[in-house]
């Protein structure tokens, strides 16, 4: 036991992002049954609920387990300070939203491609049973940061820049989602596997850019929930589930491509840099 303890201490990090994979899948896997991957839409609809809340209980039960392990009561009553401190003034939170903004602009701008790339919202008859399912599933993404953002990147940023510690958070991130994203064709062949690979790793990456830099110049962990929680709710609001062939590349594409043109943006704000300040008093 003291072995296992020493290894935790010494490497909080790997040891979040070991756990928060076993968790999520190993859950995922109990809930859908490890024979049934990848889910099929009929199996979604059933047990989808349950499957994505296994699948986020992953990075918030690792979290808050190793704060308050390796913390205690200290670092969880830090944690909920973090996680109270709103009073940041107006253009922070129109910054929160700026990359949900953005991603709205996007799908709509693409949605005159074809009928089957129209917003489901528009087409469909509950429009108001959407945008609630939206908002429901934004509030619940959005608490993957008590993890993510509570307890992984305070930890990098001791010792590495902002993009560094994206970029480390960002692709074990990106490998989260994979039974997320898994389709019963994504192993078929170079197509499908490409599609499936740049739906998680090109825009997951610079998105964590701006939730870690957003965390690093205000200290607040409410707003990467809220960022998270308003793109997560765009998602699924707006992007169709009739996407197929060019029009799902153009959307797949055009995400990472307008993150990343964020990601520049705010560096040239910036004077080049992203990076202002080391974020201290957590332990490496």
């Amino acid at each position: 036991m003291n072995t296992i303890s020493a290894l935790i201490r010494r490497r909080p990090v790997l040891t979040y992002f070991t756990l928060v994979i076993l968790i999520s899948w190993t859950g995922g896997a109990v809930v859908v049954g490890p024979g049934n991957f990848p889910l099929d839409w009929e199996r979604f609809e059933q047990l989808g609920g349950a499957f994505y809340g296994v699948s986020i209980a992953g990075p918030v039960v690792a979290g808050l387990l190793l704060t308050g392990l390796l913390d205690g009561r200290r670092g969880l009553r830090e944690l909920r300070v973090r996680l109270g401190k709103w009073r940041v003034g107006a253009s922070w939170y129109g910054l929160a939203l700026l990359p949900a903004v953005v991603m709205a602009a996007t799908l709509l701008a693409l949605s005159p491609g074809s009928w089957d790339s129209i917003p489901s919202i528009f087409t469909s008859g509950e429009k108001v049973r959407a945008a609630w399912m939206g908002a429901a599933v934004g509030l619940v993404f959005g608490l993957e940061e008590l993890g993510w953002t509570g307890f992984a990147v305070p930890r990098l940023r001791v010792r590495h820049g902002i993009l560094a510690t994206s970029m480390m958070v960002g692709l074990v991130w990106g490998a989260w989602h994979f039974p997320l994203f898994w389709q019963s064709d994504s192993f078929s062949s170079i197509v499908p596997l490409s599609l499936l690979l740049v739906r998680l790793f090109s825009w997951l990456p610079a998105f964590r850019t701006l939730l870690v830099w957003i965390y690093d110049r205000t200290g607040s962990l409410l707003l990467p929930m809220l960022m998270h929680g308003c793109v997560s709710a765009v998602s699924v609001v707006l992007v169709s589930t009739g996407l197929s062939g060019g029009d799902l590349w153009a959307v797949t594409l055009a995400w990472p491509l307008m993150m990343w043109l964020l990601v520049g943006a705010l560096a040239t704000t910036s004077h080049g840099h992203l990076e202002r300040i080391k974020v201290r008093g957590v332990p490496a």
